[in-house]
């Protein structure tokens, strides 16, 4: 896309930005730092998130927490919703009641059980991000299946008496574009959450990094690790959300 073909409503959120960063380099000048710093020293945090070793390894294990555990809710939440529509008995217990408790659940209920039933680490960080996400999954898959034609299921069962193979020819490729919402969602819920989790039950990750640079009143790194988090779900987003949604829109 040239320069010349890039719609106002481009030109427009670039020229709000330019003037939210001026007006905050403007606050800036007459606070002090630990109150508001300026965005020049921010920048310059946030690369070292990015590049500086000992920062590099929260950025890191925040990001991989975050896909392991997008991943897995992603996972046991199409699992749940095929059951349900696969064994009619069951669809009581988790739509009727599984997925309304785990939708009511506060997180931080769950933030503060991981910090009472597993050591700070890796297992605690991953348990409450899954814990918040199936229920997103699950309810989008959920809605997917009963979006799916039921003729087109008739008519591919007419073709094969395996529930496998109509399962994995018809039923998932008519359900990927809900998975790809779901992915898309959860994606984004994932990074809300990480820091809230990594405050109360890590010892690295970009939350624990938040934790400690608070005790320290050292606002830059706060701002760099909260900018940081917005610079990688927008990555995340560009990169491989939206390739997988062209894809399956496509279809």
């Amino acid at each position: 896309m040239g320069i010349a073909a890039r719609p106002a409503s481009m030109w427009l959120a670039d020229a709000l930005v330019v003037c939210a960063i001026a007006a905050w380099a403007f606050g800036a000048r007459s606070l002090p730092e630990f109150v508001l710093p300026g965005p020049m020293a921010v920048a310059q945090r946030m690369v070292a998130l990015f590049t500086d070793a000992d920062f590099l390894v929260h950025t890191v294990a925040s990001t991989v927490r975050v896909l392991a555990s997008v991943l897995i809710a992603l996972a046991l939440g199409s699992g749940l919703a095929l059951l349900a529509r696969a064994v009619p008995v069951l669809d009581g217990v988790i739509s009727g009641l599984l997925q309304p408790f785990l939708n009511a659940f506060p997180s931080i209920g769950w933030a503060i059980l991981a910090a009472i039933w597993f050591a700070p680490g890796h297992l605690s960080i991953v348990f409450v991000q899954v814990a918040i996400l199936v229920p997103f999954c699950l309810i989008n898959v959920a809605e997917g299946l009963r979006q799916i034609d039921r003729e087109m299921l008739e008519m591919g069962r007419s073709f094969s008496r395996r529930r496998g193979r109509v399962l994995w020819r018809l039923t998932l490729p008519l359900l990927m574009p809900y998975v790809a919402g779901s992915l898309r969602i959860a994606y984004g819920v994932a990074w809300k959450i990480a820091l809230v989790a990594e405050l109360l039950g890590s010892t690295s990750g970009l939350g624990f990094l938040m934790l400690r640079a608070q005790g320290s009143a050292d606002m830059v790194t706060v701002l760099a690790a909260c900018l940081a988090i917005v610079a990688l779900y927008y990555a995340g987003e560009r990169l491989l959300l939206d390739p997988i949604a062209r894809r399956f829109a496509a279809r």
